[in-house]
């Protein structure tokens, strides 16, 4: 019980200083409403499209399936062969501007309106059903043939295992980083489960004109899939979303923290939020509804939906000012780091003209962002990001602030919001196309923030030992980097949870508590010493100490954490709790 104790604690700090975030290596996606999974109807689905010679890029894990399935197909009959061949073409035919990967994305949807195999049968009600849809539903016969005539049936789970296996490889890693990353700037957790009030009726007698109504509350679950798919093509990411249910379709070698993916399942955290304040969207109903009325002049599939703008807005405002707000984060920090360095006047100034130029590029990108949203319906983008920018060092719950931001709304504002940025998405804009422009920017490069960075990877697959030799290295020729040592003390500590020897345990959190110790002493000396770092290498400290059962002492590393302050990225609460928790043991 002590040794779980402790690391529980251990895994609830916010572990990354001054580089990329992880998620900890107990970050159970599950409690987030996040599931990554293969679906049989799809793999069905896009299995009997390849019996039609598709020519959708795939990623080399992808590649390597198709001339798996191929050969393993190689002796479906051929008049089932030819059938599919035929309808594809016919379908090609009708939409000849589309690639074979556009092609590919109705029938993704129609996988999704099928039951589950072995049985893929068509939907009951299909009046409610997109039209591009219903224009492939014919295609539901030939994929229950496909399934039944070929060796796909058979084979099935062995190809769901190997697609399980290549999303553990990659997928889920990322899908940590991007859900931690999102959830930690909204300081919020998603809304799981759905509570739906329902009248119903019942006699209260046997009068046939005597009833009773009741209100039934009915609980649904939501839930975001996340869905490897080996013959998704690259670079598409196809998303749906089903009643409760979300789905976002990717290859299996995609970097979810930076994929598109990101929007969809702020789409999932954002949609009760929204749907819990109709009624106080419903007051702004025709002041928004005529900023919609402007852009659908200039694009007609811009949608009219109220609802659907306050929701993709809140998606476009937070990816982009996230983004925006964690690169200048990590920039400021190593612009301090090297002002530290560097010992001239000139120098210093260089460095933070260098950071103020890197805050522009990053603000007007965000501005062509918010602007590409806006121009397609997201017409509160610019607002919301206004918002968000405000609650970002609070610790404001999102869900608990949204009511608050959509009373506050001012539409008129908003009208020139265009024109008020388009000359920072001009920038933004030239930069992006010029010759040889980077795809990401940092502003200082800092070897030993980069090093830290490819550490992080090391740490997230729970390779203590290779991560422990890398820092070990990187300090003997950076001594005096506190971030080093608390990493140190950080992997220290996941490998004592393995240890199952008493005395081998303790030793190994006694070089955590070292290390700590290292790093703290290290940033004191400075003149002007990293809060955060020292917020969680304090807290650290102290949980260690109460492992051992030295509270007293525990209490007053607990007390010099409170002091720091609630900065961001810190650990105040978990002090506050610390503090707490002993205070009331000792009574």
């Amino acid at each position: 019980m002590k040794k779980a104790f402790l690391f529980l604690f251990i895994f609830a700090l916010s572990f990354n200083v001054f580089a990329q975030q992880n998620a900890p290596a107990g970050f159970d996606l599950s409690n987030y409403g996040v599931k990554i999974e293969p679906d049989k109807r799809l793999m069905a689905v896009l299995a009997t499209l390849e019996a039609a010679d598709v020519k959708t890029p795939l990623s080399a894990q992808g590649e390597k399936f198709r001339r798996v399935l191929r050969a393993d197909s190689a002796a479906m009959p051929d008049d089932l062969r030819q059938k599919i061949r035929t309808f594809v073409e016919q379908y090609k035919r009708r939409h000849p501007q589309e690639s074979d990967a556009q092609i590919v994305a109705p029938f993704i949807s129609m996988a999704y309106a099928l039951s589950p195999v072995p049985d893929l049968n068509d939907p009951v009600i299909t009046n409610d059903l997109p039209g591009k849809l219903l224009d492939v539903l014919d295609f539901a016969p030939l994929v229950r043939e496909y399934y039944r005539r070929s060796t796909f049936g058979s084979k099935s789970n062995e190809y769901t295992k190997l697609y399980q296996q290549a999303a553990d490889d990659k997928i889920r890693s990322s899908a940590k980083l991007m859900v931690g990353d999102l959830l930690d700037y909204l300081h919020t957790k998603p809304q799981t489960f759905y509570a739906e009030k329902i009248k119903t009726q019942a006699q209260k007698s046997k009068s046939k004109k005597s009833t009773l109504q009741t209100i039934e509350v009915r609980e649904r679950e939501r839930r975001f899939f996340i869905v490897p798919e080996m013959l998704a093509p690259t670079g598409n990411i196809n998303f749906l979303n089903v009643g409760d249910d979300y789905y976002a379709v990717v290859n299996p070698e995609i970097d979810l923290s930076n994929s598109d993916v990101r929007r969809a399942f702020l789409q999932f955290v954002f949609d009760p939020l929204v749907l819990s304040n109709a009624k106080e969207i419903s007051t702004f109903r025709p002041m928004i509804k005529e900023l919609l009325d402007a852009q659908r002049q200039k694009n007609p599939d811009v949608s009219p939906d109220v609802y659907l703008a306050v929701s993709r807005s809140l998606v476009a405002a937070a990816d982009a000012r996230q983004t925006e707000y964690e690169k200048v984060r990590i920039a400021t920090a190593q612009a301090r780091q090297n002002i530290e360095r560097v010992k001239t006047e000139t120098e210093k100034r260089k460095v933070s003209g260098e950071l103020e130029k890197f805050k522009q590029m990053m603000a007007d990108e965000t501005a062509r962002q918010l602007s590409e949203a806006y121009e397609r319906g997201a017409v509160l983008s610019f607002y919301f990001a206004d918002q968000l920018r405000g609650l970002e060092d609070s610790g404001f719950d999102i869900a608990s602030s949204l009511r608050d931001m959509i009373l506050s709304l001012e539409t008129a504002k908003e009208t020139e919001r265009l024109t008020q940025f388009a000359e920072a998405r001009k920038r933004a804009e030239a930069r992006r196309s010029a010759p040889n422009a980077p795809t990401t920017t940092v502003a200082i490069e800092n070897p030993v923030t980069n090093k830290l960075i490819e550490i992080q990877k090391t740490i997230a697959a729970k390779n203590y030992s290779q991560a422990n030799a890398e820092l070990n290295l990187l300090a003997q020729s950076n001594p005096t980097d506190s971030r080093i040592y608390y990493n140190l003390g950080r992997v220290a500590s996941f490998t004592a949870e393995s240890i199952e020897n008493e005395e081998s345990r303790n030793l190994k959190l006694k070089e955590a508590q070292e290390t700590y110790v290292k790093a703290v002493e290290i940033e004191l000396k400075k003149p002007n010493p990293d809060k955060t770092l020292l917020s969680l290498s304090y807290v650290a400290l102290a949980k260690i100490h109460e492992f051992f059962n030295e509270g007293e002492y525990a209490v007053k590393i607990y007390e010099a954490a409170i002091r720091i302050g609630d900065i961001n990225g810190g650990a105040f609460k978990e002090a506050i709790a610390g503090k707490e928790r002993l205070l009331k043991n000792q009574q």
